[in-house]
């Protein structure tokens, strides 16, 4: 038997007409018979055109208030039936069954219900019975049915039937068989999400995805699964890359941190900060970023808390970076920064990102809840009998807001609203401390005054002991070692401050 069929009859029966009226008039242009249901029944024929309904096929009608309208033997018969088995050929005979080639079906929108903040009974009305039933007997029978299962579809299914005048290949129906199974478990799994209360079972499906360049590396495939145009207007410049995703990634979590803070600028570079400041105004404060470390800089991700101007936008034209994320620009300032053809310019939306983090481990999956813990001055108990000044708490702050997103171990040094230096991802706090006051000598920086911080205890004295030698005079860090009074006691004998927070931020 040919592997090619030829569509004579379809049964329609869709929620959103959105883009159907071309598909019903080829059907019938090609003498397709076409059944349907309820509102799609009407549609059909308000274009004048003949349809035949479905409980002239049932000889039953809607009932429960449309609950059941396809759920008959008749019609899954007429999809399930395989053609080339005599046994079913015979009871489509028997029973009068009409054979049913095509399948035009969408589910009711249950995401959009519940992100409305609908009613439980509203939502439990989305929930898709017949809809879903009829996609799965399409999918499954994909040798002899065509299955249409979302209006993302219809343009391929206008140009097949176009092109092929009516007949699919068994190639044509396996895809919409695919593209059919990835709605209809995208369909369940949020359902299943909706009633879930129980955190150690995990399911997720994002619909939407896009191929990457490559991923970390150009040997590696690189794909993003999730819905980027909502969280960003982009306006400019080449595509982004796997590693330009996980730096924009760091970049909108960290300047989150400064959300409802002046004017803040920051420069990172693979994941970690190497620049930021907040100041008077956003162009002094991406200079102010900038001195902290030209060279790292360059190539880096940019990312403003607050409108960028057209001041900024000619400084960071001085630059080579790959990418600049605002909420907003001025005209000028995006007409100077367009003048660098590939580099990315980004608007950022406002929308509300996921409160959990996973990522692969092993065989399986780690998923923790997102770390949404900022530091402030509620948070702070002062553990030595040195207080630290009013700028000193805001330094403190502010570098451990920058401590937070930086990887472990790490050590963060900050003076008058300026990233200094920090040590980034070392495998010990003393060689983190050491390269963060290496880093701030290599660039000219004055320690004397500034504020560190620690993304975990200090286990031993060690490190205030190098910090107070390097001219720091206030520390934050979470507490909690056994041995804390060991640190607190050099700091009180060095008239150093140290503030704990109570809080880990680990970030590996």
């Amino acid at each position: 038997m040919s592997t090619t069929k030829t569509i004579q009859s379809a049964l329609i029966s869709v929620f959103s007409k959105d883009g159907l009226e071309p598909i019903v008039r080829k059907l019938h242009e090609q003498n397709v018979t076409l059944y349907s249901t309820g509102g799609t029944e009407d549609f059909i024929k308000n274009l004048g055109i003949p349809v035949v309904p479905v409980e002239d096929i049932t000889s039953f009608p809607e009932i429960l208030g449309g609950r059941v309208k396809t759920l008959h033997p008749k019609i899954f018969g007429g999809i399930l039936n395989r053609q080339d088995n005599e046994s079913d050929v015979a009871q489509m005979k028997e029973f009068d069954i009409p054979q049913i080639d095509l399948v035009i079906v969408d589910l009711y929108p249950f995401e959009k219900t519940v992100a409305s903040g609908a009613s439980e009974q509203d939502i439990i009305e989305k929930i898709d019975i017949g809809g879903i039933s009829l996609i799965r007997a399409g999918a499954k029978n994909f040798k002899d049915t065509v299955i249409v299962a979302s209006v993302n579809e219809y343009s391929l299914l206008l140009d097949l039937i176009t092109e092929q005048n009516g007949a699919t290949t068994l190639e044509n129906r396996r895809l919409f068989a695919t593209k059919a199974f990835h709605v209809s478990s995208h369909y369940d799994g949020a359902i299943f999400n909706y009633f879930n209360t129980d955190e150690t079972i995990y399911k997720e499906s994002i619909a939407d995805g896009q191929v990457l360049r490559y991923g970390e590396n150009p040997h590696q495939k690189g794909f993003f699964f999730g819905d980027f145009d909502a969280m960003f207007k982009k306006v400019h410049g080449k595509e982004l890359s796997y590693n330009n995703l996980l730096d924009v990634d760091a970049a909108v979590n960290l300047i989150n941190e400064f959300k409802t803070d002046g004017p803040t600028f920051a420069i990172l570079k693979h994941n970690n900060a190497c620049g930021l400041a907040s100041r008077k105004t956003i162009s002094e404060a991406y200079l102010a970023a900038l001195a902290c470390d030209p060279t790292s800089a360059f190539g880096g991700v940019l990312i403003a808390n607050t409108k960028i101007d057209l001041a900024t936008a000619e400084e960071i034209n001085k630059l080579f970076c790959e990418v600049v994320i605002a909420p907003a620009y001025d005209d000028e300032a995006i007409a100077v920064l367009q003048e660098k053809k590939n580099r990315i310019i980004l608007v950022q939306n406002e929308i509300e990102l996921p409160s959990r983090q996973v990522r692969t481990c092993l065989n399986g999956l780690l998923i923790q809840d997102k770390n949404n813990i900022t530091d402030n001055k509620e948070h702070l108990k002062t553990v030595t009998t040195t207080e630290p000044t009013a700028q000193e708490i805001e330094d403190l702050i502010f570098a451990s807001k920058i401590c937070k997103n930086t990887k472990s171990n790490t050590i963060v040094f900050a003076k008058n609203g300026t990233l200094i230096s920090s040590g980034t991802g070392q495998t010990s706090r003393v060689d983190a401390l050491v390269q963060a006051v290496d880093k701030a000598k290599a660039f000219g920086f004055d320690l004397t005054g500034a504020s560190m911080a620690s993304d975990a205890f200090f286990p031993f004295p060690d490190c205030v002991e190098l910090a107070k030698k390097a001219g720091i005079t206030a520390v934050i860090q979470p507490g909690g070692s056994i041995k804390d009074e060991l640190s607190i006691n050099y700091c009180n004998e060095n008239n150093l401050a140290m503030v704990f927070t109570g809080t880990r931020h680990f970030k590996h």
